[in-house]
C-alpha cells in the first residue's frame, strides 16, 4: 500500500532526497530468516510467518509488477490456491489474468510552448506523471496552492492546464479536479531531475483514457504563462495558452503481469452464482537503487520519518539528527558486527501480509465442513504500487460477471499496528497510534451502510475484540486513502467495499519492510476477523444493500 492513484506520490518520491544515513531501534524481535514449515488447515500465526517470511524475501526482487520477482511471486500464488483445491478463474482456465502493461519512455521530442517559444525540456518543464497529450492547445488557469481544498471548479478547469504552486509541508494533501486537459506544479528547479520523467511501466489503456498528465515548471517558466507574476495571481486567474506535444515511445514489459484469480464455490444452489471478492495486491515497489545501511536507515527514520515515504521530502533538524548519530552509536556498540547494507524493497507489510492473510483465510475456508452460501473470489491484484492498473484492469474485464460480486474486502498493510507506529494522521494533523487491538475500516459505509454495520456486528458477536480506527476515512481526509487502493475500482461500479489496513509506519514503502518486523499475532487475529466477515457476507440472505451514492467508473475519485 498504498498507490496514489493521481499524482501525489509521484511528488513525494520526486522532492525526497537520497538517504544513506540513517534510524535506532531495538533488535528485532525475530530473525532475518526464517525456514519453512508446512502450513496447517487452521488459520494461525505460524502459518503467516512461513508464508511471508518467503513472499517478502530478498530472492523475490521487491515484487515490482511487469518483472521477474512478480512473477515468481505470482506462480507461488498460483500454486499454493491449486494446493488447496480452488477453482481457476484466470484466463484460458488458468488462475492467471494477464494485465497489459508496457514500459514507456518519453520522446525527447516532446514540446511544451508558450507564444512560440519553447521551454526547455528537462530544465524548464517536464512530465511528473504521464500520459501522451499530442499537439494539444490548452488555455491556463492558476488553482492556487497544490495540497489545498480545490480552489477552481470542473468548469474553469475543463479542458485546460491547470497550474499549482506548490508548499512541500502539504506534498500528497492534494486532489485532483475534474475536467482538466493537463496539470503543472510550480516548484523550485533543484526539486526536479531525471527522477521526474515517468519513464517505467503504465497500463496499456486506449488512447485519451487514463489520467490526465502532469508536469512541473519551475517558478522562472511559470511567469512566462501569465501576464502577471505567479505571486499577485488568485486562484482562477486566466493565464496564456500553451502547446503541449507530450510523446511517448512503448513496448510490452519486460515480463508478463499477472492477477491471480482463484474461486471457492458456494454451498446453496440459489446463491452461488454470486461472489464475495476478497483481495489484496501481490506486487511492492521497486529496489531503492540507492544502497543505504539498513539498521541507520530504520533508526533515520523513526525519529525523522516516522510515517516511511509519505514524508519523504521532511528533513532532520539538527536536534534529530544528533538523535539519530546518538541512537545509531550506541545500537553499533550494542550490536558489533550486524551492520548490513541493503537496497531490497521486500514489502513484508506491503503488501505480503495481505497477500499472505488472503491465502491464509483460503486454506481455512477450503478446511470447513460447511462452504458458504456464495461463492468466494479471491483475487491477487498486481501493478497496485504502479497505480492500481490490475484491479482497474480486472473489473473493467472481470472473469466473472461484475453485477454478481455482492461486496470486496480489500487487505493491504495489516502486519504492524503497534504503540509505536505512527498509523497516520487524522483530518485535523492529529497523530494516530496503534494498539494491541488496532484494525483501520476505509470505505465500510461509503457504499453501504449494511455492509459497515455487519462489520461491527461480526466484531462484537465473534468476540474478536478488535478496536476499529475510522479516522482516517473521514470525508475530505487530505490523505484521500478511499482512493489509493484497489477495493476503489470495485467500488467505482457500485460494488460495496471494506479497505482494511493497521496503517502506517516508519518502514512504509522503504528498505526496511521486512518479515522480522511483522506482529504475526496480530496478523492472525485481523485475518481471523476478516474470515469470519467474508463468511458473515456470504451467507446473507440478499446482497448488501447500495444506499449511498454511486460515482460510476468514469469519475476522479474524491473522499
Amino acid at each position: 500500500m498504498i498507490s496514489t492513484r493521481f499524482l501525489f506520490s509521484a511528488l513525494a518520491a520526486l522532492l525526497g532526497p537520497s538517504l544513506a544515513a540513517a534510524q535506532a531501534i531495538a533488535p528485532a524481535p525475530l530473525p532475518r530468516t526464517h525456514a519453512p514449515r508446512p502450513t496447517a488447515p487452521a488459520l494461525n500465526a505460524a502459518d503467516l510467518t512461513t508464508r511471508i517470511y518467503q513472499f517478502a524475501d530478498d530472492s523475490m526482487h521487491t515484487r515490482e509488477a511487469g518483472t521477474i520477482g512478480n512473477v515468481k511471486g505470482t506462480d507461488y500464488l498460483a500454486r499454493e490456491v491449486q494446493r488447496l483445491g480452488l477453482q481457476p478463474a484466470g484466463e484460458n482456465g488458468t488462475y492467471f489474468q494477464t494485465v497489459p502493461l508496457v514500459s514507456q519512455s518519453l520522446d525527447p521530442a516532446s514540446r511544451l510552448e508558450v507564444g512560440g517559444a519553447a521551454l526547455g525540456l528537462r530544465t524548464e518543464w517536464g512530465p511528473i506523471q504521464g500520459a501522451t497529450l499530442t499537439n494539444t492547445s490548452l488555455p491556463v488557469v492558476f488553482a492556487g496552492t497544490f495540497g489545498a481544498p480545490p480552489s477552481v471548479s470542473p468548469e474553469q478547469a475543463r479542458g485546460k492546464l491547470v497550474v499549482w504552486t506548490f508548499d512541500p509541508r502539504m506534498a500528497g494533501n492534494g486532489a485532483p479536479i475534474e475536467g482538466a486537459a493537463a496539470f503543472a506544479v510550480i516548484a523550485p528547479a533543484e526539486f526536479f531531475g531525471a527522477g521526474a520523467d515517468p519513464a517505467g511501466l503504465a497500463l496499456d489503456r486506449p488512447s485519451g483514457a487514463g489520467e490526465p498528465p502532469v508536469l512541473y515548471v519551475t517558478p522562472g517558466a511559470a511567469n512566462r504563462l501569465f501576464d502577471s507574476p505567479v505571486a499577485q495571481l488568485q486562484p482562477g486567474a486566466a493565464g496564456k495558452t500553451v502547446s503541449l506535444d507530450l510523446r511517448y515511445s512503448r513496448a510490452p514489459a519486460p515480463f508478463p503481469a499477472r492477477n491471480v484469480i482463484a474461486i471457492l464455490p458456494g454451498s446453496d444452489p440459489a446463491l452461488r452464482g454470486q461472489y464475495v471478492a476478497i483481495g489484496a495486491h501481490s506486487d511492492h515497489v521497486g529496489a531503492g537503487g540507492t544502497v543505504v545501511d539498513h539498521d541507520s536507515m530504520r533508526i533515520f527514520n523513526r525519529i525523522v520519518r516516522p510515517q516511511g515515504a509519505e514524508q519523504a521530502n521532511k528533513r532532520a533538524t539538527p536536534a534529530e539528527q544528533a538523535q539519530v548519530n546518538a541512537e545509531l552509536a550506541a545500537y553499533r556498540l550494542a550490536n558489533p558486527g550486524t551492520a548490513r547494507t541493503d537496497s531490497i524493497n521486500n514489502g513484508a507489510d506491503d503488501d505480503a501480509s495481505g497477500s499472505m492473510a488472503v491465502l491464509e483465510i483460503a486454506e481455512w475456508l477450503t478446511s470447513q465442513p460447511t462452504r458458504p452460501k456464495r461463492s468466494v473470489l479471491f483475487v491477487w491484484h498486481t501493478a497496485e504500487e504502479l497505480g492500481l492498473f490490475g484491479s482497474e484492469h480486472f473489473t473493467d474485464h472481470p472473469t466473472v460477471p461484475r453485477d454478481s460480486i455482492v461486496a470486496q474486502l480489500n487487505i493491504d498493510m495489516v502486519g504492524r499496528g503497534g504503540a509505536s507506529d505512527l498509523t497516520g494522521l487524522s483530518a485535523d494533523g492529529r497523530p494516530l497510534r496503534g494498539n494491541p487491538n488496532y484494525l483501520q475500516l476505509i470505505g465500510s459505509r461509503r457504499l453501504s451502510t449494511e455492509l459497515g454495520d455487519l462489520a461491527e456486528t461480526v466484531n462484537r458477536t465473534g468476540q474478536h475484540g478488535l478496536s476499529f480506527d475510522y479516522s482516517l476515512d473521514a470525508n475530505g481526509h487530505p490523505a484521500n486513502i478511499y482512493c489509493r487502493s484497489d477495493h476503489y475500482n470495485y467500488a467505482r461500479y457500485g460494488i460495496p467495499v471494506i479497505f482494511f489496513t493497521t496503517g502506517g509506519h516508519a518502514d512504509y514503502h522503504q528498505v526496511t519492510d521486512e518479515p522480522q518486523y511483522i506482529d504475526y499475532t496480530h496478523l492472525a487475529r485481523v485475518a481471523s476477523y476478516i474470515g469470519d466477515l467474508l463468511v458473515n457476507v456470504a451467507n446473507l440472505g440478499k446482497r448488501p444493500t447500495v444506499d449511498r451514492p454511486v460515482a460510476g467508473p468514469g469519475a476522479p475519485c474524491q473522499q
